[in-house]
């Protein structure tokens, strides 16, 4: 496996690889504000409507990764801030604002698994779960609506990039005219715009230089760019017990996952690839395929290559623990297997 480079830290190292020993460090560093986070999104999901409020704690709370506010946070201490009432509320309208497009999405793809359990849909039915999803994303902005518009135009910018995303992916479902670009264009999107603009904020209201925000804008698409080709490559590698999410899951739904674009020249990947309804021994014969011509190192070895460029910059960052757990953090993120 490709393993990231980091530079020799400023407190004592952990080997990257441990990822119980990175958990140790970071809820050392960061374990009060983490747990701010948790309260006040406890506080704001409360609604009038207690199914609102059922359904959005079903997802919340059903063993997220909190990686955006982690995230957000290292990037915010990394570049030397120091008051984190502000952070804590940028970093619950982002886990927000992820939660309320989960919730789109398994209704997009009628995803019938989330995250080990039933999928919200399919508990909680179609009309309440879109309407959970639009009470989330009031929720997000009503938090962080006090902020300047700035700060409130960036975090606006990443949920119009959301839904552009959305769309331009569901124009390329099972259309084999799709190219990696395209799947680029699609993660940044959908994926990336989420740690940009938490990276990019953080930087901000750490009171650091424009030429740093701007970088910790890069730094987040980089970093959401790794994170969202391993989990492609986990929808095909993983084991659905550890991830959550049954394997295969783009083949089935027709989704252009980096394995499936880049595994478009296979016969058996582009047949269950454009297959209208994709049979589960179809998308099977598709995944052996994939792994026979050695995909899913190829796709690991590219997200280790953005994750590297994402831990450069971070290089640029003055020593601290805050930088140096950060590294540790996105050097995890490519080495997961949920």
């Amino acid at each position: 496996m490709n393993r990231i480079s980091i530079a020799s830290p400023s407190s004592a190292p952990i080997p990257p690889s441990k990822a119980k020993e990175r958990v140790a460090w970071l809820t050392e560093l960061l374990g009060p504000e983490l747990s701010r986070v948790e309260s006040r999104i406890s506080e704001v999901l409360e609604s009038r409507e207690p199914r609102l409020t059922e359904i959005s704690d079903y997802l919340v709370n059903a063993g997220g990764k909190r990686i955006r506010p982690a995230v957000a946070l290292l990037v915010f201490k990394a570049c030397g801030g120091g008051d984190v009432t502000d952070m804590v509320d940028l970093c619950v309208s982002l886990e927000l604002i992820h939660t309320a497009t989960l919730l789109h999405d398994d209704i997009i793809d009628s995803n019938d698994m989330r995250r080990g359990k039933d999928a919200a849909p399919l508990k909680f039915g179609i009309a309440d779960t879109l309407v959970t999803g639009d009470f989330l994303f009031c929720r997000a902005f009503e938090v962080c609506g006090r902020f300047e518009p700035k700060v409130v135009a960036w975090a606006a910018d990443a949920c119009v990039q959301l839904t552009e995303g959305e769309i331009m992916q569901a124009r390329f479902r099972r259309n084999v005219e799709v190219t990696e670009a395209d799947y680029m264009e699609i993660i940044g999107r959908k994926t990336s715009s989420l740690f940009a603009a938490g990276s990019r904020i953080a930087a901000y209201m750490a009171g650091t230089t424009e030429g740093t925000v701007d970088r910790m804008n890069t730094c987040g698409l980089e970093i959401g760019a790794a994170f969202q080709m391993i989990d492609d490559l986990l929808d095909i590698t993983g084991d659905a017990r550890r991830t959550g999410k049954r394997v295969g899951t783009d083949l089935l739904d027709g989704n252009p996952s980096l394995p499936v674009v880049a595994g478009l020249g296979i016969p058996a990947v582009r047949a269950a690839f454009t297959a209208e309804t994709c049979t589960r021994e179809a998308a099977d014969a598709a995944l052996a395929a994939m792994a026979e011509a050695g995909l899913p190192e190829k796709i690991r070895t590219r997200a280790t290559e953005h994750a590297t460029t994402a831990t450069g910059i971070l290089s640029e960052l003055p020593p601290s623990p805050y930088r140096d757990c950060l590294t540790e953090l996105v050097a995890d993120l490519v080495d997961r297997e949920v």
